[in-house]
């Protein structure tokens, strides 16, 4: 009994000193929890509204004023902003646009930069100029396919060799094809004639040229792409396909169709191809005539196709139209096209058959190795006219590579993955 009494309290003590140590280790822990709070609490204002870095370069800073107001809201919400109505108030300055003298002062070099810069960065929020020209029948009967090509009103030579060859409009291959041709306005500063009498016939005889009221350089080309979207979007919305190229050019339209053939339209909505061009950035050798200060562009490349000509759906046409409302206009049009897509979360896909920067001198007067082909640059009027002569040569037999193992299109970026970083 003795025995048993004492095994009983030495249990009992023991009971006693583990609730003790308990009470000491939760007591421990919830002043040390308390105080780890504390010091979060002081700690976290400071971390968390911490101001973020302004980039140095002008182009991305107005880029990033767009994604904080327009972008980020509409990338995650399936509808835009109560106060958008298309493209942003300050890129959105009505005809006749005057230049931003705001610009001199925010870039710190602006005084140094080429004159072409300067002119580009004074107007850069301008994005609404008159049409001219306009060519109301073009789209009357739906196109299966667009052919949108940039011209400038010197080049008619250009444009009625494309009429006559690979842009003639009407009936190919059992699909109807529309043409029309994209034009500014040459100015007497750059040393042009007066050519508005002669493009107002050509208008008149053909029906098929665009024309605004804006300079035609070389930086606005990408002007001229935002204002063929918005053209496209409101007078030729319904067309399965457009291709977009320079007049100087040959394009093997049948061979086009034959690849397009491969794909039902609702599989290609996302059909964006050309001669892609990857793991580039901004040239900063001025001489170049892709020369982009780093005080006005930081950053890389997205992959962009070359803007010798490229392939998409009208589909996807419609969505470019849309997100180019949101993407600060950039003096590379074929870059911004790129960037354009990266904002849809798409990348262009590399085709084979587009040769931007020409075959080997061995193979181009061979009538075969363009039967293989969709696009080759540069072509002369003269050559337009002989090579489409050969492919249509019913004599000619030659062996057309299939086209139809080409991927149509991947995603790979996040809907709302920066662009510019």
């Amino acid at each position: 009994m003795n025995s048993n009494w004492k095994t009983t309290k030495v249990l009992g003590l023991l009971m006693l000193a583990n609730f003790l140590i308990y009470v000491v280790v939760e007591v421990s822990r919830s002043y040390g929890h308390g105080r780890d709070m504390y010091n979060r609490g002081k700690l976290t204002p400071k971390k968390f509204w911490k101001k973020p870095e302004v980039s140095l370069a002008f182009w991305n800073r107005v880029q990033e004023r767009l994604d904080d107001i327009y972008y980020l809201p509409l990338a995650n919400g399936s509808e835009a902003p109560r106060d958008f109505r298309g493209i942003p108030r300050w890129l959105n300055r009505t005809s006749p646009c005057k230049p931003d003298s705001r610009v001199t002062t925010e870039i710190e070099d602006f005084k140094s930069l080429p004159q072409r810069f300067q002119d580009f960065l004074l107007y850069m929020g301008c994005r609404s100029y008159p049409l001219i020209t306009d060519a109301p029948n073009v789209c009357s009967e739906t196109p299966y396919l667009l052919l949108a090509v940039k011209s400038i009103a010197a080049h008619f030579d250009r444009r009625q060799a494309i009429r006559e060859s690979w842009g003639r409009a009407g009936i190919l291959d059992g699909r109807r094809i529309a043409t029309v041709f994209l034009l500014g306005s040459t100015a007497a500063t750059d040393h042009f004639p007066n050519l508005s009498d002669m493009v107002k016939h050509e208008a008149a005889s053909y029906g098929d040229v665009l024309q605004w009221d804006y300079r035609d350089s070389f930086f606005n080309l990408t002007l001229k792409e935002v204002l063929f979207l918005e053209w496209f979007g409101t007078h030729c919305a319904s067309a399965k396909y457009v291709f977009k190229g320079d007049d100087d050019v040959f394009v093997n339209t049948r061979h086009m169709l034959a690849y397009l053939g491969n794909f039902s339209v609702s599989n290609t909505q996302d059909l964006f191809v050309g001669d892609v061009i990857t793991n580039a950035g901004p040239h900063r050798t001025k001489h170049l005539k892709y020369y982009i200060p780093e005080s006005v562009f930081r950053g890389v490349y997205p992959p962009y196709a070359g803007g010798g000509g490229y392939l998409y759906s009208g589909n996807l046409g419609l969505r470019l139209r849309m997100i180019s409302r949101l993407v600060t206009l950039y003096p590379i049009d074929d870059v911004y096209t790129g960037m354009c897509l990266k904002r849809l979360g798409l990348v262009p896909e590399k085709h084979m058959g587009f040769k931007t920067f020409d075959i080997e001198e061995k193979h181009r007067e061979n009538p075969c190795a363009y039967k293989k082909l969709i696009l080759v640059h540069p072509r002369s009027p003269q050559d337009m006219i002989k090579i489409w002569s050969w492919i249509n040569d019913p004599k000619a037999k030659c062996y057309i590579a299939n086209t139809s193992q080409a991927k149509v299109f991947k995603r790979f970026y996040p809907p709302y993955f920066s662009t510019w970083k």
